[in-house]
């Protein structure tokens, strides 16, 4: 099990099976959207408070929960490079950093435009929104440690580092709510017992989810195989590869 385990996640297997999965994660990805932005914007009946404007949701949520699962993905990531020392978990590590910025920035952004009609600010110190900004600026202060080192392995172990110590934020999101009184709303979807929002309102809210995650996943495996291509290449199965390339080309 550990041999298979070791030879699954070396980089030339790695760079192989990310480009199956990734066309196949990417093909289910623009299917749930679709599919789940005919259900939030056609089928699902208008909110009785809100109008039309909580269709916002169907973004803002998603980005919001893969804005810390992907966080939560990079350390992982970082703590199985640190511990079993696979260089292939640093290279996905450090290719989730700027997706996982994308979709907390998007969080933010769409959470101000559903927040201007809704509270009359565009933006407000709550606890829910600064620690998702903070978020932001630890995504940001990892990728900008890793740019401040020429060496690769020195950029590895520090990243993972931070990386590590950046999970304390996690709870802090999700608990915020919870412990300080503020202006964003509690759990709907996710709560213990019966939700807050309808099915006609939640499946395409799920669905979409499930779809941002695929999408995340496409991504992710893409930009690994440029990641690792790069950090591996001076070694003979990268060559092998370049030799085969030319040769079909």
């Amino acid at each position: 099990m550990k041999k298979w385990f070791h030879q699954w996640v070396s980089p030339p297997h790695l760079y192989e099976r990310a480009d199956r999965y990734a066309k196949v994660f990417l093909f289910l990805a623009i299917a749930s959207i679709l599919v789940a932005l005919y259900g939030g914007l056609v089928l699902a009946p208008a909110d009785y408070q809100q109008g039309d404007a909580f269709r916002i949701i169907y973004v803002h949520v998603p980005s919001a929960w893969l804005s810390m699962f992907a966080y939560a993905f990079m350390a992982g990531a970082s703590f199985v490079a640190l511990v079993w020392r696979f260089s292939a978990a640093h290279a996905v590590a450090t290719v989730i950093a700027p997706i996982g910025a994308v979709f907390t920035l998007l969080c933010l952004l769409t959470g101000s435009l559903w927040g201007k009609p809704m509270w009359g600010t565009w933006w407000e110190w709550d606890a829910r929104m600064t620690s998702e900004l903070v978020l932001l600026l630890i995504y940001l202060g990892y990728i900008a440690l890793r740019l401040s080192f020429e060496e690769q392995a020195k950029a590895d172990k520090a990243a993972a580092i931070f990386a590590l110590i950046g999970v304390v934020n996690l709870p802090i999101i999700h608990y915020s709510v919870y412990w300080w009184n503020t202006l964003h709303q509690g759990a709907t979807v996710s709560k213990i017992g019966k939700p807050s929002i309808t099915w006609d309102m939640g499946w395409p809210l799920l669905l979409m989810t499930i779809g941002f995650m695929l999408f995340f996943g496409a991504i992710t495996l893409m930009a690994t195989r440029g990641e690792l291509l790069s950090r591996e290449r001076r070694t003979k199965w990268v060559k092998e590869l370049v030799d085969i390339n030319r040769g079909v080309n």
